[in-house]
C-alpha cells in the first residue's frame, strides 16, 4: 500500500515538472538575465541595522564557515565567496566523492547555476550529458515526457554526470577564490555561547584539534550529518535503498533522456552519467536489502528485476551485475523543520531530504543558496548579531515561498 503512494508520487513529482517547465520557468528564466545588482533582495529589515560587534572579536578574520563541500556547500563557499565574504570551508574528505545520486540535474537547477554563474562546472570537461526529458514504462507500454523548454536558450535543459566530477569542479572554483579557503577536517562540534553559535571545532587532517570563529555557520554535511541534532529536531525516514549499476555499451531507449521504469515491487531508474555509462538505480523497499557480499543481491537483480527492463538494456544490465561493482545506499526522506538558530544555519541534505526519485535535491539546494545569497547582500557586517538573527530567520520564510513557486 505504501508503495502504490510511491507510484503515484513519482508520477506526479514528473507530471509537476512538466508543467513547471511549461509555465512557471519563464519567470525564473527571465531573473538569470538580470544583472547582480538588480538581483539583489532589498529586505524590510535592513533600515534596522544596528552594530552590536566587530570583526576583531575573538580574533575572527572569517565571515562565514562552512561545514562540508558536497554539492551545496561548494556551491555556497564560490558564491558568498564571489560576494567578497571571507568563507573557510571544512571539509572531511577532499577526494573526489564517489557517489550513486546526485547524478541528475533538472532544468529548474540548471537555471540556478546560470544565476550562479557556475553553468560551466556541468560542461564538457566533466563530460556532462544534456537530460530533454523522461520516459515512463509500465506494464509493457511507455510514453515520453519532454521538458517544454523551446522557447529558452538552448543550453537550458537537465543535465546528468558523475557527481564526483561535478563537486570538484566547483570545490575548484571556490578554491581559486583568494577570500575562500577550504581545509580538510572533521568539524565535531559547534562553539555555543549564550545561545548563539560562534564557530566550530574540528580536527585537522592530521589530527590536530583545532576551533574557528566566525559571526555565521553554515552546516550543510549531507545527508549523514553529525551537527543537525544541534541546529533542529530531525525526523528522517528511510522508506527504502537505491541498488547502484553502471551500464556501458549500450544505449537507452530514448536517448538523452531519463527512464522510470514503473516495477513490481518499486521503480527502476535510468539516465546516462557520461558520454559511455549509463546509470542504473533500483529502488528496493524497505530498510533490508538482499546482501551483495553473499550473491543475494544478484539473483534478486538477476530473477526479480531483469526481466521488467527495457530489452535494449537488458545485455548490459546482465553484464553490469556480472562485473560485481553492485552499490547500495539507503533513500532518506526529511522534511524541513523550522528551527532558528542565532549565529548558524542548515542548509543541503542536511536540512531537508526529499526522496532521490524526484531528482529534486540538488534543485532545492541551488535554490537555497540563490535565497541566501540575496539575503545576505544587504548585511554588510555579518558581526551585528541582532540584524543577522533577523535576517536568518526570515531565510526559512522566503526559501518556502521559492520553492513553492518552483514546484
Amino acid at each position: 500500500m505504501a508503495y502504490n503512494f510511491l507510484f503515484e508520487g513519482v508520477i506526479a513529482s514528473l507530471m509537476a515538472l512538466v508543467f513547471f517547465y511549461n509555465t512557471l520557468l519563464r519567470k525564473l528564466f527571465k531573473k538569470t538575465n538580470t544583472s547582480s545588482s538588480s538581483s539583489s533582495m532589498v529586505f524590510p529589515g535592513e533600515t534596522c541595522l544596528k552594530k552590536t560587534r566587530n570583526a576583531e572579536i575573538d580574533g575572527s578574520t572569517t565571515d562565514i564557515i562552512i561545514v562540508g563541500a558536497g554539492v551545496a556547500g561548494s556551491a555556497l563557499a564560490c558564491t558568498l565567496g564571489k560576494d567578497g565574504r571571507r568563507v573557510l570551508v571544512i571539509e572531511r574528505d577532499l577526494n573526489e566523492p564517489d557517489r550513486i545520486v546526485g547524478e541528475l540535474l533538472q532544468p529548474g537547477g540548471y537555471l540556478k547555476l546560470l544565476e550562479l554563474g557556475l553553468e560551466d562546472c556541468v560542461d564538457d570537461r566533466i563530460d556532462a550529458q544534456r537530460v530533454f526529458g523522461y520516459a515512463l514504462y509500465k506494464d509493457g507500454k511507455n510514453c515520453r515526457l519532454p521538458y517544454r523548454v523551446e522557447d529558452f536558450r538552448s543550453d537550458v535543459t537537465g543535465r546528468s554526470f558523475h557527481n564526483g566530477r561535478f563537486v570538484q569542479r566547483m570545490r575548484d572554483k571556490a578554491g581559486s577564490l583568494p577570500n575562500v579557503s577550504i581545509e580538510q577536517g572533521t568539524v565535531t562540534s559547534l562553539l555555543e555561547e549564550n545561545g548563539t553559535i560562534k564557530g566550530v571545532e574540528y580536527k585537522t587532517k592530521g589530527g590536530q584539534v583545532s576551533i574557528a570563529y566566525a559571526p555565521l555557520t553554515i552546516v550543510c554535511d549531507g545527508c549523514f550529518s553529525n551537527l543537525r541534532r544541534s541546529l533542529c529536531d530531525p525526523k528522517v525516514d528511510v522508506p527504502s535503498c537505491f541498488v547502484g549499476l553502471v551500464l556501458e555499451n549500450c544505449e537507452l531507449p530514448y536517448s538523452n533522456h531519463g527512464h522510470v521504469i514503473l516495477a513490481d515491487p518499486s521503480p527502476i531508474l535510468f539516465y546516462p552519467i557520461s558520454s559511455t555509462e549509463i546509470r542504473c538505480l533500483v529502488d528496493v523497499p524497505g530498510r533490508k536489502v538482499p546482501s551483495v557480499s553473499n550473491g543475494e543481491m544478484a539473483l534478486y537483480l538477476k530473477t526479480v528485476v531483469a526481466p521488467q527492463i527495457p530489452t535494449e538494456l537488458y545485455d548490459a544490465f546482465i553484464s553490469a551485475i556480472d562485473k560485481g561493482n553492485i552499490r547500495a545506499m539507503p533513500n532518506r526522506t526529511m522534511p524541513a523543520a523550522l528551527h532558528p538558530n542565532p549565529g548558524a544555519l542548515l542548509m543541503g541534505d542536511a536540512f531537508n531530504m526529499r526522496h532521490p526519485l524526484t531528482g529534486g535535491g540538488m534543485t532545492v539546494a541551488l535554490s537555497d543558496i540563490v535565497v541566501l545569497r540575496d539575503l545576505l547582500r544587504p548585511v554588510r557586517d555579518l558581526h551585528d548579531a541582532s540584524a543577522l538573527c533577523e535576517y536568518l530567520e526570515s531565510f526559512y520564510t522566503l526559501r518556502k515561498v521559492r520553492l513553492k513557486m518552483q514546484c
